[in-house]
């Protein structure tokens, strides 16, 4: 599975977003080291508890008994034709680092067809470790 591939997953899951009060649209592609790709979008609610569309997809995988990832590809924005730099939030930053080491790629799909990768130890540089 190439890249681009993921990406089209990812603006694909990106459409399912229940984004009724940001109006802002994001997609995640989860590809395991089996192969098994996982997709997540943001699920919005009117109160504090809306979940992100990487946990989505890390959580779809990890309750069908995952736990060797590959990568993680996010779209986001207003539309699949409005495409930001969508960087995971902090708290979907320490969540990944649970469950993948500090070199995990994180594929994030832009405008005009870029893409850009991040390590998540250059997003997350101290995680919380116990």
């Amino acid at each position: 599975m190439n890249i681009d591939e993921l990406i089209e997953i990812a603006k694909s899951a990106m459409q399912r977003s229940y984004a009724p009060y940001s109006k802002y649209y994001v997609g995640a592609a989860l590809l395991c080291k089996n192969g098994k790709i996982y997709t997540g979008c943001n699920v919005e609610n009117h109160g504090i508890m809306s979940i992100c569309a990487e946990r989505v997809a890390f959580t779809k995988a990890i309750s069908e008994g995952e736990r060797e990832f590959e990568c993680l590809v996010l779209c986001g924005g207003k539309s699949i034709d409005d495409l930001d730099e969508c960087l995971p939030c902090g708290y979907c930053r320490q969540f990944m680092s649970e469950f993948v080491d500090s070199n995990f790629i994180i594929y994030i799909g832009n405008q005009n067809n870029k893409i850009t990768s991040y390590k998540l130890e250059d997003l997350l540089p101290y995680s919380f470790k116990i």
